[in-house]
């Protein structure tokens, strides 16, 4: 999509944004700084949310929840940075903003970092802050069986993948995955007409790159780890109802679809939102901008009904 079609007031917030090459070391330095100043002035609560950090196994999470708290329901949450960057501390604003509005506990995930930690650490850490969250749902105050997988960018890639990872394992499942703007197939990475697209946040060379460390292979092989790349598992069936939201201008646009897709022939329940003009984390660049009120309404939509809330 050309730039001149994302909202002028998205685009006004983000022409100050800087455009690193984030697959280089240079802008894996650069994420590294955002990431040190997001834990500096992290959120720590306040009146109306607690916040704090457990650790468990090779990470840990960061735990939100109300002060009045009035539902036992929860949501296991796990932040973007392409596989490579980024913390859970950094998704401080989004987390607050869900549990403000539907009043439930939500789990962000830490989880190790490619190139140094390479598939699977990042997912296993993912299932460990699940399974945390499971075996402490009594202290916390939640049901184990009314929780949601959720993630955003390649957060939401890794909880398309736990979801399939749990299915496969048995066990306590969620009520369903919420997916925002997910990185879910690596064969993107090798598209040359997105190559040469300008695209904001996360181009396709960051995209090549972030799915290159994460793997340890080249992006687009004939054969790929089992649950490191959620698109490329061959059926989709009795997987749990998806919500999957997307700006048009965000380079995991055409993966986003075929995923939402693929999941309504295998007979799961997918909602599918597209914000037109909207690019990668429009919705949290700009929360108040035109495209992203109705995007944020959709998800918590969704959340509501699956988790039977008020």
């Amino acid at each position: 999509m050309p730039t001149d079609e994302v909202p002028l007031e998205i685009r006004r917030k983000l022409r100050w944004l800087p455009h690193l090459p984030y697959h280089t070391p240079l802008g894996r330095r650069g994420l590294a700084v955002i990431t040190l100043l997001g834990g500096l002035f992290q959120f720590r609560g306040d009146a109306r949310i607690k916040a704090w950090w457990v650790h468990h196994g090779n990470k840990g999470c960061k735990v939100y929840q109300p002060v009045d708290k009035r539902t036992d329901a929860g949501m296991r949450w796990s932040h973007g940075g392409g596989y490579i960057g980024l913390a859970a501390s950094l998704d401080d604003k989004f987390c607050r903003r869900v549990v403000e509005e539907l009043g439930i506990t939500l789990v962000s995930a830490e989880y190790r970092l490619a190139p140094k930690h390479r598939f699977p650490a990042g997912l296993d850490d993912c299932q460990e802050s699940w399974q945390w969250m499971l075996d402490h749902a009594a202290e916390l105050g939640c049901d184990p069986n009314r929780s949601i997988i959720a993630g955003e960018s390649a957060g939401g890639g890794l909880a398309a993948a736990l979801a399939q990872r749990i299915h496969d394992q048995g066990g306590t499942q969620p009520l369903a995955q919420m997916l925002v703007a997910p990185m879910l197939d690596d064969r993107t990475a090798l598209r040359e007409d997105l190559t040469h697209e300008r695209h904001y946040i996360w181009n396709n060379q960051n995209n090549h790159g972030g799915w290159a460390a994460y793997m340890g292979q080249e992006p687009g092989q004939a054969e790929v780890p089992h649950y490191s790349v959620p698109a490329r598992r061959s059926s989709l069936k009795d997987l749990p109802p998806a919500w999957i939201g997307i700006g048009t201008a965000d380079l995991f646009l055409d993966e986003s679809v075929e995923y939402a897709n693929r999941l309504k022939e295998a007979s799961v329940d997918c909602e599918l939102v597209l914000a037109k003009g909207g690019v990668h984390a429009f919705h949290g660049v700009h929360p108040e901008a035109e495209i992203s009120i109705p995007f944020w309404a959709s998800l918590f939509a969704f959340a509501r009904r699956r988790l039977a809330l008020a």
